[in-house]
């Protein structure tokens, strides 16, 4: 028989467990159980029923929000109309609330309704910020700060934002070298619920990189390591320069610097550590970094691989990485380019040079393998031009070496850019390829962004030259975006009235001839010199005249030479001569007409005509007046001009600049004084008197001009404040002026020596320069202070 028949009760999966014999007894119990169970059952349906009904929520409402909306409070909680009752919901929904950081206080009400409960939040909005107030800055304005806290007006008061508000404007001080800066703030409540917030700032003294000191270094000096950094120690200038600042995102840089110096002097092995910064209350700021040099390593073999056009011993002369030489890193970088350049400019626009090294750590020797892959030769497709409002296609199109349906250059395009540059029409050039029709094809994007060309300037000032002056001017440079350059000026001084007009087409009849004329009326009282308590050169000259000229480019030369040949007409009336002046002066009293024609060439290279860095520009002219063009004025003038720039270290440039004239007067003519050479002032020999170095007449005094000049100038600019275009400079000057019967010396030569500021302002340079002669004599000056406003030098 089966252990758990109908007459057992049995416990099963119960280990040991036996069957149960049922009894009458047994049975009793259990029909109680389950008319308890029954029972109970029906109550507590009927109970759940009664509870859901009076815990239903009727609704829910929000109470004491001024500001934040309902909807927006409501949006962030999940107890409903309709739910049940739920304790820890609501909870939740507190947290919920207050994690919206626009409360100070959140509490929950709840009420009987008439159909449920109602379920109330009552919340105390948080003050919001009315007013931010700033003091005890003395050397951060109020504008600056506000851009760096980060708090805005209106904004909920919220002391985390405050504090991170804080670390914002102590790390804005301690750009500016305020190590030293204590903020705190403070709170003060204003109708509306509203608080003024007030930063209460101790700036205390500057803290400056007084020392950066490298371990490590062996083989470099400390000095040599620091010109690589653009952090530097506190100097004498600091002041003005802020040299000195620690700005952490430069110094992570000058770590790279110094690594790639190391990399290029041929320790590619070099390790430069993370800069410790040291920081004392009555030192300064210490840097400190280690370097580990490693061994330096010479180049052992350069080789060529891959797609060659040339024969590999032709293509070696393109890079300046050479067998037994330091390695050097930027070098090979350099070769990469040079090498991709001899493949895109024949038409190979895909072409890729990879730079591979090899090393010989036990001989410390490298093997550079440059490996080119040529890909497919291409043309231009197209030319697209974009974002030119103003400027006509045309004149753009016409500055381009890069030609529809030519085959695709690199150097041609580089050309286009600078020629766009050049123009000064555009902030922005850029030259941007994509694929044409086919793989074989290209089409070629210029997009620019345009400046604004035209100019109009009103104003006053102060020549060294001219005394108190007025002066107004208009000018466009592309006029009705044609390329055109037209412009007028006035300008009224105690000595001189001006008034000029020009206009200028660079591409005369749609061809590279350009074209400019140029009208003027103007009168000046010379007066410049007092000796002994007489007046000498004191005459009064009133001018009026015609300037026509044609120019041309001269590409069998290069791309920076023209040819140009002018024609000008003046006609100046002398008076005031003084009755015991010299004969020459007397000579010329009256109506002079002098008809010219010069012819000249010029080579003009500069990156910038101001503020120029590098390049160069020449030029040689022949001037030739006669009566035979309808003038009475009669001489051959000769002159020479050289100006070369060159970039040396830190952002400076070293200015060498001659300037070399020579004339004669033609026999039978006539050569008043006003059209020899005289030098000096601000734009020839600084330190001396406008047009003061000259011969003089030897029974009068006066000075009689000359027909042989030549002055030299020794310049050396540095930046002061470079964003706002300011720089500093020394200079030494000389130069003379001599007789038709004299020959060039440097005997008795003026020599001068000083230095100045320069701002390049919209309304063009403005130079203050104190100039000392170095050497003066009687009647001279022992220096001079020298300002003026507008153009180059």
């Amino acid at each position: 028989m089966d252990a758990c028949s109908k007459d057992y009760f049995c416990v099963k999966n119960r280990p040991g467990a036996g069957p149960y014999k049922r009894t009458p007894r047994t049975w009793s119990w259990l029909m109680l159980i389950v008319v308890m169970c029954l029972y109970l059952g029906q109550e507590m349906v009927i109970s759940r029923g009664a509870y859901g009904s009076e815990n239903t929520i009727e609704d829910v409402m929000v109470l004491g929000n001024q500001r934040i909306e309902k909807e927006a409070i409501l949006a962030v909680i999940e107890t409903k109309k309709g739910d049940v009752l739920d304790y820890d919901r609501l909870d939740k929904d507190l947290r919920n609330i207050f994690r919206m950081k626009f409360f100070m206080d959140v509490t929950t009400e709840i009420t009987d309704g008439a159909e449920g409960k109602i379920v109330i939040f009552h919340v105390t909005e948080k003050p919001s910020i009315g007013e931010i107030v700033f003091k005890g800055n003395k050397k951060i304005r109020d504008e600056d700060l506000k851009k760096e806290v980060g708090i805005k007006i209106y904004a909920i008061l919220d002391e985390q934002e405050i504090k991170q508000s804080i670390n914002r404007l102590t790390e804005f001080y301690k750009k500016k070298a305020y190590y030293n800066v204590e903020i705190e703030t403070s709170t003060e409540s204003i109708p509306n619920n509203e608080v003024r917030l007030t930063y209460q700032i101790a700036e205390n003294e500057k803290v400056y990189v007084t020392k950066i000191k490298f371990q490590g270094n062996n083989h470099f000096k400390d000095r040599k390591i620091k010109k690589q950094m653009e952090t530097n120690e506190k100097g004498f200038f600091s002041w003005i320069t802020n040299s000195g600042t620690l700005d952490k995102k430069k110094l992570e840089f000058d770590v790279h610097r110094i690594t790639a110096f190391y990399n290029n002097n041929g320790f590619i092995r070099a390790k430069i550590g993370e800069p410790e910064i040291i920081f004392n209350k009555k030192k300064g700021l210490t840097v400190k970094i280690d370097i580990e040099e490693g061994n330096q390593y010479m180049v052992r073999n350069v080789f060529i691989r891959g797609d060659l056009i040339k024969p590999e011993e032709e293509l070696l002369k393109k890079v300046n990485i050479k067998k037994e030489k330091v390695f050097n890193r930027e070098t090979v970088r350099n070769d990469m380019l040079a090498l991709k350049n001899e493949y895109v400019d024949v038409g190979y626009a895909y072409a890729e040079v990879s730079p591979n090294t090899e090393e010989d750590d036990e001989k410390h020797l490298v093997d550079v393998i440059y490996t080119v892959t040529m890909g497919q030769k291409v043309s231009i497709e197209r030319i697209n031009i974009i974002g030119n409002a103003v400027t006509r296609d045309k004149v753009i199109r016409r500055e381009l070496k890069q030609i529809e349906g030519d085959e695709y250059s690199g150097e041609a395009i580089r050309k286009s850019k600078e020629n766009l540059d050049r123009l000064g029409f555009f902030e922005e050039v850029e030259m941007q390829t994509k694929k044409g029709s086919g793989d074989d094809k290209m089409v070629m994007d210029v997009k620019v962004k345009e400046r604004p060309t035209g100019s109009f300037s009103i104003g006053a000032g102060y020549s060294s030259q001219d005394s108190i002056f007025a002066m107004f001017q208009i000018a466009q440079n592309n006029l009705f975006g044609r390329g055109q350059k037209l412009q007028a000026s006035a300008k009224l001084g105690g000595l001189s009235t001006e008034f000029n007009v020009g206009f200028t087409e660079p591409w005369l009849f749609d061809t590279r001839l350009s074209g400019n004329i140029n009208l003027y009326k103007w009168k000046q009282e010379y007066d410049s010199y007092s000796y002994e308590g007489l007046n000498y050169d004191e005459y009064t000259r009133d001018s009026s005249g015609i300037g026509l000229g044609l120019g041309y480019p001269i590409d069998k030369i290069d791309e920076y030479t023209r040819g140009y040949v002018n024609y000008a007409y003046d006609n100046s009336d002398i008076s005031n001569v003084p009755e015991d002046a010299s004969i020459l002066w007397k000579d010329m009293e009256g109506k002079n007409i002098t008809s010219s024609v010069t012819f000249g060439i010029g080579r003009d290279s500069k990156d910038k005509p101001w503020d120029t860095s590098k390049g160069s520009e020449n030029s040689i002219s022949f001037e030739f007046a006669g009566r035979g063009l309808g003038g009475d004025v009669d001489f051959n003038k000769l002159r020479l001009t050289s100006a070369w720039y060159f970039p040396l270290w830190w952002k400076t440039v070293f200015l060498l600049r001659g300037n070399w004239g020579f004339m004669e007067e033609m026999a039978g003519g006539k050569l008043p004084v006003y059209q020899k050479f005289r030098i000096g002032g601000i734009n020839s020999v600084r330190g001396f008197d406008y047009a003061s170095i000259s011969p003089r007449d030897p029974v009068t005094n006066d000075r009689i001009g000359g027909e042989r000049m030549m002055y030299y100038n020794f310049e050396y600019r540095f930046p002061v404040l470079k964003e706002q275009g300011i720089v500093g400079l020394v200079f030494y000057d000389m130069g003379n002026v001599f007789t038709d019967d004299e020959h060039y010396t440097f005997s008795g030569i003026k020599k001068s020596a000083g230095l100045g500021i320069r701002w390049y302002s919209p309304m063009g340079p403005l130079r203050i320069e104190y100039g000392k002669n170095l050497d003066p004599q009687e009647g001279e000056e022992s220096g001079k202070w020298e300002f003026s406003v507008g153009g180059l030098f």
